[in-house]
């Protein structure tokens, strides 16, 4: 008996051990894979919407060798609840020329308005002959099939310049009507000195028409910045929180300390507040999720490290601190961009561009469920 109780004892903490090491996502398939030969360097950034409770769609990016983050749109679909997923088809291809120009195309945001039978498709679409997308428009399709087939359109933007989409469309009422909030940055400096960094929202009621709604200013004595920003409701009570993805202004570095920064809006999205830190998210210049489910949960999903090796996690509720790191994924590879979709209260699923080794990045897109806790 002694002999029995001493072995269970040494067992415990290899126990405890694999417990620890083990990702909270579960059901975790490869949606797709980057193919050899296939003339794309990286497959990246995906993002989610669901069209029934067994049917989503995932749309991602195949970047085209040569080009820092340009290339084709592509689509995918899962009619099992995300058990297996349909082969990939072509939505916006960069071989086909609009009018005289030839544009390349990145960063899906999927968008379902609340009680409709149609998902949205924006993108950013630059020239084939830029390097990278710095320089981008914003360009929409739509599907009423499940992502069997998309319908691209022209939008009428009132807001001129470049912009950057990485992060999903919020909607908001204001009398009475639908408004819908898309955040966005621009970083016109990487390639013009005189250029700038900015944070900003747009808004539109119809979907094809966008103007602006405000800049997320920064403090006039620290310049950051601020990009890559996802709006939900706030966890401070009421209003609307936008939670953003920091680096330093000057070398697009992680901060010290390096943590996210957000902004309050309190009027439906059309002013926000002077951003501040938020010492509780980490953030190393990397695209993090910020949501909250009907529950009334909030959740939180990054990075741990510059390298974008595991994703982690932290939840709250209204008035209680954030959770300690709750890991995420991470499985001896490299992860990043994670997109969350409620599927029932209690539970998400999501999609991240993931990878099969720690030395290669951006060769996999995945899909997974998560319960909150």
């Amino acid at each position: 008996m002694i002999k029995i109780l001493i072995s269970l004892f040494l067992l415990l903490p290899l126990t405890f051990a694999r417990a620890d090491d083990q990702s909270d996502v579960v059901d975790v398939v490869e949606i797709d894979r980057l193919q050899p030969n296939s003339g794309y360097r990286l497959i990246w950034e995906p993002h989610l919407a669901k069209w029934s409770s067994k049917h989503f769609v995932c749309c991602y990016g195949l970047q085209l060798q040569g080009k820092t983050d340009m290339g084709d749109i592509v689509c995918s679909i899962s009619r099992d609840s995300g058990k297996t997923w349909s082969p990939r088809t072509m939505v916006f291809d960069h071989r086909l020329r609009n009018g005289t120009v030839q544009y390349a195309y990145n960063n899906s945001v999927l968008f379902r308005p609340p009680g409709q039978d149609v998902i949205w498709l924006f993108c950013m679409r630059s020239p084939m002959h830029y390097r990278d997308s710095e320089n981008a428009d914003l360009v929409a399709a739509y599907t009423v099939d499940g992502g069997l087939s998309w319908q691209q359109v022209e939008l009428s933007l009132g807001y001129q310049g470049p912009l950057i989409i990485v992060a999903g469309i919020e909607t908001v009422i204001r009398g009475g009507v639908p408004h819908y909030l898309l955040p966005a940055h621009r970083n016109t400096r990487r390639r013009d000195r005189h250029g700038d960094r900015r944070q900003f929202v747009l808004e539109s009621n119809s979907l094809v028409h966008w103007k602006m709604a405000d800049y997320v200013d920064y403090p006039d004595s620290n310049a950051v910045f601020l990009h890559e920003g996802k709006i939900a409701k706030s966890d401070q009570g009421t209003g609307l929180k936008i939670v953003m993805r920091t680096a330093g202004m000057a070398r697009e570095r992680p901060l010290d300390p390096p943590v996210a920064w957000s902004s309050i809006s309190t009027d439906g999205g059309k002013r926000w507040s002077v951003a501040k830190p938020e010492s509780d998210l980490p953030n190393y210049r990397a695209k993090s999720f910020y949501g909250v489910d009907t529950r009334g949960q909030y959740i939180y999903v990054y990075n741990d490290n510059a390298n974008r090796e595991g994703l982690w996690y932290k939840t709250k509720t209204n008035g209680e601190k954030w959770s300690q790191p709750k890991r995420f994924y991470h499985e001896n590879n490299r992860n990043s961009y994670p997109t969350l979709v409620e599927e029932k209260p209690g539970q998400w699923i999501a999609v991240w561009d993931s990878s099969n080794s720690p030395e290669k990045k951006r060769t996999s897109i995945r899909f997974g469920r998560l319960k909150s806790q």
